[in-house]
């Protein structure tokens, strides 16, 4: 692939010597991370979305979860010793992370964020990320991922009925 071709994201894993897969589809403007996994026929459970927060100590966080699941903002907040964590509004996400709306990811952002990781990644060999820009994907392991950008796994998701 050319230099001209890759992200933040892909110079982040070749620094680190990470591999990696790249899945490119054809995509005019985001919809959303279902939308894409099933475009690229990626199973839902290994597609995680990537969700940039703001705690109450002004400080930002990232989340990645399943492409179908919410994030519980409670499990969230605790997994990063906050009171509390708010979303960030769409129209901020390039301002805080260099990236855009559908093309987030938690490497190569223009600060490291402390990231974590649903725990349900923790046993995959391999899950599929935003690779940096809208209509590309990473494929890698999430324990080399959470290794070099010093994050964790963690229950973070919303479950009906808790």
């Amino acid at each position: 692939m050319g230099k001209e071709l890759k992200t933040n994201a892909m110079r982040f894993l070749d620094k680190n010597k990470i591999d990696y897969e790249i899945k490119v589809y054809q995509c005019d403007e985001f919809i959303d991370g279902i939308t894409v996994a099933n475009a690229l026929g990626q199973p839902l459970e290994e597609t995680f979305k990537t969700l940039v927060a703001k705690g109450k100590s002004g400080n930002y966080y990232c989340f990645l979860i399943p492409v179908a699941l919410e994030l519980d903002l409670k499990k969230a907040a605790k997994s990063v010793e906050e009171k509390s964590v708010e979303l960030i509004h769409v129209k901020d996400i390039n301002k805080i992370t260099g990236y855009v709306r559908g093309g987030c990811t938690p490497i190569g952002m223009k600060k490291q964020f402390m990231t974590v990781v649903h725990n349900s990644a923790e046993n995959l060999p391999l899950f599929y990320i935003s690779g940096g820009r809208i209509g590309t994907q990473i494929r890698l392991s999430p324990q080399k991922l959470i290794s070099a950008i010093r994050g964790k796994f963690n229950n973070i998701i919303l479950i009906q009925g808790e």
